[in-house]
């Protein structure tokens, strides 16, 4: 569910700002299991961290444990004390420390990506 403050000008105008300076995130992680590349958590914060600071923007991510799965919510400020965030739930196969930190990680990647309409790259 997607929630956002009464007014989001200033905050839309600083996203719009943020968005023509950040690239896509670059696809540096092996996944052996699917044979594939992918850009972790940590690529995405590095992809996103100086182009939001720079407009005034930060993001906040609060993890819950959810029947059968884990949920993310993602918040969007501006310094205007404007925001807008939406959670991201993602099912686990197993709740343990192994499961849960997982699915947090996938849900806080999924969160920053769809959020800020952040695509990934090869690299």
């Amino acid at each position: 569910m997607m929630k956002m403050s009464e007014e989001i000008s200033a905050l839309a105008a600083a996203l719009s700002k943020a968005q023509s300076s950040i690239e896509d995130a670059t696809k540096g992680t092996e996944n052996d299991y699917f044979k594939s590349k992918y850009a972790d958590l940590s690529a995405v914060r590095d992809t996103i961290r100086k182009p939001l600071a720079e407009n005034e923007l930060s993001i906040a991510q609060f993890p819950t444990t959810a029947p059968n799965g884990v949920s993310v919510e993602t918040v969007l400020m501006h310094s205007s004390g404007q925001y807008m965030s939406a959670s991201v739930w993602v099912p686990i196969s197993k709740m343990d420390a192994h499961g849960i930190g997982s699915g947090i990680t996938y849900a806080r990647r999924y969160g920053l990506m769809s959020l800020l309409c952040l695509a990934s790259e090869d690299d």
